[in-house]
């Protein structure tokens, strides 16, 4: 649904989501209108896992069987040029995951995967070979998130096309299957974990800076990808004409140190990747370097793809919760990057455990959390972010308890 306009600087609009039981609900979210239309999207559910049977179409979201694995998924997806990719990736992702592991049910439900899904033995050390590889259950779901993304994108593209429109979006999903928690991520959006003494970074943030060897690899391999307008080339600035013929910092795909090299009129042209830390640029045009989308997207007047720069492929951290002591007020916060922009790890840590501390009577009290956390975006002095920033992105928080009640300190 459209969101009725308002006057304020900063607002609240609908967020998508869905229970347990397959009905929609409403999270709060804020929008801080650098767009009409929000462009935060987010799903959560629980997660029900079916043997295939060849013709027949489950729902993702159903009364399980208990012979059959049941997990719990939590995505959010933050948007750029719309929120067309968002919508789609929130809407779409999570059958993907589900067909994806669908199809592999049967090497997670065994003792260790087998060569062959059917069971069948065609060489005698088969399992050997397996085993040698080191394969494990949580490599079968590992690799489920991958193909499930590859599968969204594509499923993205489509539709966009289709439709006339264009966008992409980030993807940050956390799935809680088989004592495992899998956080995938493609894209700036961030996962940690919170816990009395302890904070640990769940998800890697991919910029053109920190995919910057991946992406002059890709340049040096199809340098006609860059049309002769781009330089894959790194200078710690761009250079001017006044540079020619002088010997000047650089470094290419295959290096990580810096040397020097006389400039050539070739190394005057726009770089590949341009500006440093949030303002750095892909192609001039995109500040992340892995997301869903953008298959239409070129370099302002050029017809220069970004998508080929552009990966959807997560990066995936499993979180082991079996070999973990966990405690109440364990939680999982992830958020888009709206909240990253001004709030540290360890200043979101401590507003954490800060309020849970105080709010142990209350049953909502991890949303409210997620609204705490929010609140302190918005230049709102409470101790954490004592500087007063203010986040002029969406801001789109979950916050999952990891603890269960009456299951102990190492239920989740």
């Amino acid at each position: 649904m459209a969101p009725k306009k308002q006057f304020s600087p900063v607002k609240s609009l609908y967020h998508r989501g869905i229970d347990e039981t397959g009905d929609v609900y409403d999270l709060r979210i804020i929008n801080a209108e650098k767009s009409e239309f929000n462009e935060d999207q987010a799903a959560c559910g629980k997660l029900c896992i079916q043997r295939c049977e060849f013709g027949i179409e489950e729902e993702w979201l159903t009364v399980c069987p208990e012979e059959f694995l049941t997990g719990h998924y939590w995505a959010l997806f933050d948007g750029h040029g719309g929120p067309a990719a968002a919508i789609l990736a929130a809407n779409t992702l999570h059958s993907c995951l589900r067909r994806q592991l669908e199809a592999v049910v049967d090497g997670l439900l065994a003792t260790q995967p087998p060569m062959h899904l059917s069971g069948r033995c065609v060489c005698s050390s088969d399992p050997q070979f397996v085993k040698e590889k080191g394969i494990r259950a949580e490599d079968l779901v590992i690799g489920a998130l991958e193909n499930a993304f590859q599968e969204c994108d594509d499923v993205i593209g489509r539709e966009l096309e289709a439709s006339g429109q264009v966008g992409g979006c980030t993807a940050l999903v956390a799935v809680s299957l088989q004592g495992k928690l899998y956080v995938a991520n493609a894209g700036d959006s961030r996962a940690i974990l919170v816990r009395r003494d302890e904070i640990r970074v769940l998800s890697s943030e991919f910029t053109p800076e920190t995919e910057r060897q991946r992406i002059q690899q890709l340049a040096f391999i199809y340098p006609e990808l860059l049309a002769g307008e781009f330089t894959r080339l790194e200078f710690p600035r761009r250079l001017k004409g006044d540079d020619l013929g002088q010997k000047v910092l650089f470094r290419d795909h295959h290096m990580n140190g810096w040397s020097y090299k006389q400039v050539e009129k070739s190394d005057l042209k726009y770089p590949l990747i341009h500006g440093q830390g949030r303002q750095a640029r892909l192609l001039g045009t995109l500040a992340v370097s892995r997301g869903l989308g953008d298959h239409q997207l070129r370099v302002l007047d050029t017809n220069i793809q970004l998508k080929p720069f552009l990966l959807s492929i997560p990066q995936v951290t499993v979180l082991d919760m079996d070999q973990l002591a966990l405690q109440e007020e364990d939680v999982v916060v992830m958020a888009t990057d709206g909240l990253w922009d001004v709030l540290s790890n360890e200043q979101v840590a401590r507003l954490v455990r800060s309020f849970l501390t105080g709010n142990r009577e209350d049953p909502h009290r991890f949303s409210e959390l997620a609204k705490v956390l929010i609140h302190n975006t918005q230049g709102k002095d409470d101790g954490a972010n004592g500087e007063g920033q203010v986040s002029y992105d969406d801001v789109s928080v979950f916050v999952i308890p990891l603890h269960s009640p009456g299951q102990g300190s190492g239920g989740h």
